[in-house]
């Protein structure tokens, strides 16, 4: 049974790497650069920007994908349940804490929202718990200060990208 899981497992490595020499093979084609959506409402399309920039600043980054939060803009009752949903989640995130080359990735429309959800997710994070994590946040340069504030004493890797 093991054998059959050891050969199935060597078969796979084998295509995966096949395909891999295939792709870099191949010529690479330039994407165009998605500018900031003006709809706030539009997650496809703030997806689509903010995951361009979340591409360019992943070095050092050594787990599989980022996790990233896409705080919702807006007052509506359902804007703040679910900004109040995903603050409970990275709350407890951060309780828990993450292991170094992880990237957490923050961001929405409304960047003063997003640094106000940062502040609040971290306010309770243990002094130095974050030590090699990378947290980007993307937001507009006025509130970078609010943001990096709350993030020093983590110990983590912080890069803000103004949009």
């Amino acid at each position: 049974m093991y054998k059959y899981a050891l050969l199935a497992a060597l078969a796979l490595t084998g295509v995966t790497a096949c395909s891999q020499q295939e792709e870099a093979q191949q010529p690479t084609e330039q994407v165009a650069a998605v500018s900031k959506p003006t709809d706030p409402n539009d997650s496809k399309a703030w997806n689509a920007y903010l995951g361009q920039i979340v591409q360019k600043n992943m070095q050092g980054m050594t787990a599989d994908r980022p996790f990233p939060y896409l705080v919702p803009a807006g007052d509506s009752d359902d804007a703040n349940a679910v900004r109040q949903r995903q603050l409970e989640q990275v709350q407890d995130t951060v309780a828990r804490g993450v292991l170094p080359g992880n990237m957490l990735v923050f961001a929405g429309p409304d960047s003063a929202k997003t640094a106000e959800f940062v502040t609040d997710a971290f306010k309770d994070a243990k002094p130095g718990a974050f030590k090699d994590v990378i947290v980007l946040v993307i937001g507009d340069a006025g509130d970078k200060d609010k943001v990096t504030t709350a993030l020093q004493p983590t110990g983590a890797t912080i890069r803000y990208v103004n949009f």
